[in-house]
């Protein structure tokens, strides 16, 4: 489990350089700088509870890193990336706003894991501070289901137990999410060593449980209590995908760089079109047809401003007879979000329509019969006109905008998707039949 996680470190140079730490998602969310990258990034893989490595270990999915030339190269270039992106945990650690902890209550009875902004000298372990709150919270609700502690806020004694009737219909208890010592299910002394591992797994001490887990189950497993083990098993199973679950490669600023302007169009079409979120999920719509034979069209999904091929569909029109684009756009549209809400897969961001106003007027339909509110917009070719449901006037962006490049980029990979899906079904089409 961890020697995976060794032999990606083992390939970082000893070189000066600039690392940068990602979430699940690829947002940038730490920038540093090492004199030895590989000794730097190794770091955070052994940080205690009290560095600020504890703080972003959580968070972290992915670390890419720059080669320089000298430190003083890494230190120019860490400074110009930081100012560009402001990531969160550069920010937090220059700012002098609270942020939460996770506070892990071991003077008490029955321990319990919860947030707090205030750290007190009170003998429980706290963990932190995080700026990305809503990360830890999930990462908090996971731990407490794998341990089974206690999630509610009741406080109690081992001399003190609550009234049972208060208690005996808990959803927790009853959904075994719980060890239930509110209804003496389980002693003091018992409950903290089922969840005394806590303590390591939220320092990230991954190897040192490993170790623990592996001697506690062949114990079991000798001592036939085979339930049990099978309990240690799926916490291996678990701390394995924990442990693996940072990527490590090689950047160069020109990657950077790219990835900054991706940021930076996002940014923008979020700012241009009101839109209440990032549209990290944007799909794009397209037909093709030739005097009404084979219709055809796409969708393409672009992932944070990159194509996302796996997520690339080609339609044949079913319902339309001839070269009716609006009536095509209409059932591509609605096909391809009632197969999402069927299936109850994730919904885009943003949805792009290659066309004017007939194009938008119709997949909005789409959208109101489904009775889905997906910001939706088409992007006409003639003078790059940005069209939006309930608007009179298109919206005219910079040609050198970087939201529009974006957009472009969309609407030519959708055209280009099409285009060729048109292609085949008419090859397929003029195939003589033997």
């Amino acid at each position: 489990m961890s020697n995976t996680r060794n032999e990606k470190l083992s390939l970082i140079p000893k070189l000066p350089g600039v690392y940068i730490m990602r979430d699940a998602i690829g947002n940038i969310i730490y920038i540093g700088k090492a004199k030895s990258l590989k000794d730097r990034i190794s770091s955070y893989f052994n940080a205690d509870i009290e560095s600020k490595s504890s703080a972003i270990i959580t968070a972290m999915r992915k670390i890419d890193y720059i080669l320089c030339a000298s430190e003083r190269e890494a230190l120019l270039v860490e400074r110009q990336l930081i100012n560009k992106i402001k990531p969160y945990f550069n920010a937090m650690w220059k700012d002098d706003k609270t942020y939460p902890y996770i506070k892990f209550s071991i003077s008490e009875d029955f321990p319990r894991l919860f947030f707090t902004r205030k750290k007190l000298n009170d003998k429980a372990l706290y963990f932190g501070p995080y700026p990305q709150i809503f990360y830890i919270k999930k990462f908090v609700r996971w731990v407490s289901k794998l341990f089974k502690v206690r999630p509610c806020k009741m406080e109690f004694s081992k001399d003190s137990l609550p009234d049972i009737k208060k208690v005996k219909s808990c959803l927790y208890y009853h959904t075994d999410l719980c060890l239930a010592p509110c209804m003496g299910k389980i002693s003091s002394d018992d409950y903290k060593e089922k969840i005394k591992d806590i303590e390591y797994f939220l320092d990230g001490k991954f190897k040192k449980l490993a170790d623990e887990w592996k001697e506690q189950m062949s114990y079991l497993s000798k001592e036939l209590k085979f339930e049990e083990a099978a309990q240690i098993r799926d916490r291996l199973y678990a701390l394995d995908s924990m442990s693996e679950r940072v990527m490590i490669s090689q950047i160069t600023q020109d990657d950077i760089k790219e990835s900054i302007q991706r940021s930076d169009s996002l940014n923008e079409l979020k700012e241009v079109l009101y839109l209440k979120k990032l549209p990290a999920v944007i799909e794009g719509f397209d037909n093709s047809n030739i005097q009404g034979t084979s219709p055809a069209a796409s969708m393409v999904r672009f992932l944070n401003g990159m194509p996302d091929k796996k997520n690339y569909r080609r339609f044949k029109i079913k319902t339309v007879v001839g070269a009716d684009d609006f009536a095509s756009m209409k059932e591509v549209v609605s096909r391809r979000y009632s197969s999402l809400i069927r299936k109850n897969e994730k919904l885009p961001d943003l949805i792009l329509i290659d066309g004017g106003r007939g194009q938008l007027a119709m997949a909005s339909l789409a959208l109101n019969e489904l009775e889905l509110k997906i910001p939706i917009i088409s992007l006409a070719k003639q003078n790059e006109e940005i069209y939006q449901p309930h608007k009179d006037k298109p919206l005219i962006l910079n040609r050198n905008s970087a939201a529009l490049r974006l957009l472009q980029s969309i609407r030519d990979e959708s055209h280009r998707f099409a285009i060729n899906y048109h292609r085949l079904l008419r090859s397929k089409a003029f195939i003589p039949r033997s």
